[in-house]
């Protein structure tokens, strides 16, 4: 178990038996300075054993490589140590266990085959507790959602409106959706429009509702 003191600095607990991975990521993270590594564990006992001697600020953990007894592990963390905020990082996942994941309560899942750029974004919405998915898992979860019978409204948005929507939702403001999507406002404002022309819509407040209604956004859990 390795643990580092930096004061003032987020806390990163990371558990994950691939010693390549882990040790880029701590490389990854350090290089930024804006969090520090509390600790490093391989298995599920020592993990409870980190989390319960000091404040972890963020978990990250690849759920197929650390010896969990049931996704469920992770609703129970969540509960005992303060809503801990969990970001899964994994080499791949099927649908059935997206749907698993997330019905335990996880809102973070990427994939360490993400760029840089992907997995710093992803580090720090889990942070701010915000949900977050890699591309591939978000088309996913668009897929199961379809194959539940997601209204005809949804398909003709493109991937883009369907992850600004998203973003709307969760209360970005256009200039922080520039910044999160690299694109400018400008082209922020052509999908806002483009979705409520689409949707027929006139306000946020209405597509907030038509998200959920068509199972594209929800506040309790992406997938019903």
């Amino acid at each position: 178990m390795l643990k580092k003191n930096l004061e003032g600095k987020p806390k990163i607990a990371i558990a994950d038996s691939q010693f390549l991975v882990v040790d880029s990521l701590t490389r990854l993270i350090e290089s930024e300075d804006r969090y520090c590594i509390c600790g490093i564990v391989d298995n599920r006992k020592s993990l409870l054993e980190l989390l319960k001697s000091g404040t972890t600020d963020l978990l990250i953990t690849d759920y197929n490589l650390v010896d969990y007894e049931s996704p469920e592990d992770f609703k129970f963390i969540m509960e005992d140590f303060k809503n801990l905020p969990i970001l899964i990082l994994t080499n791949q996942i099927t649908t059935g266990e997206l749907e698993r994941l997330m019905k335990s309560g996880i809102r973070n899942i990427s994939l360490k085959t993400d760029e840089k750029k992907d997995l710093l974004s992803s580090i720090e919405m889990a942070m701010r507790h915000k949900k977050h998915f890699s591309e591939q898992v978000l088309e996913m979860i668009i897929g199961i959602n379809e194959n539940k019978g997601s209204p005809s409204e949804a398909s003709n948005l493109t991937y883009s409106e369907i992850e600004i929507i998203k973003l709307i939702a969760e209360g970005y403001t256009t200039k922080e959706i520039a910044l999160k999507r690299h694109i400018s406002t400008h082209t922020v404002m052509t999908h806002r429009k483009n979705i409520f022309r689409k949707l027929e819509i006139n306000n946020v407040s209405e597509l907030i509702r038509f998200g959920v209604r068509k199972s594209l956004i929800d506040y309790t859990d992406y997938i019903i």
